[in-house]
């Protein structure tokens, strides 16, 4: 697995998401959710959706898979902390 060094972590919000962007390597997976904050998080990879998920931590396991990490090494910054149902 890799190492939680190298994981660049971002939160931004856009007219219609809440997204936390991840990159890895040259690898980007961002999970989003709506701006309400009530509907599955989506996880895409590579600008594809791959799965939607109800809960947060279910998100960041599939994330960090897509990743090569561990969910631990997965930095949430505080701004996404409440994202998931």
């Amino acid at each position: 697995m890799g190492h939680s060094d190298d994981i660049e972590a971002d939160y931004v919000e856009t007219d219609t998401e809440r997204q936390l962007r991840y990159s890895r390597g040259g690898q980007r997976v961002t999970v989003a959710q709506n701006t309400e904050g009530y509907a599955m998080l989506a996880v895409r990879a590579g600008g594809e959706e791959r799965e939607r998920y109800y809960g947060f931590d279910m998100a960041l396991d599939h994330a960090a898979e897509l990743l090569g990490v561990e969910p631990r090494e997965l930095p949430i910054p505080d701004a996404a902390a409440d994202m998931g149902m």
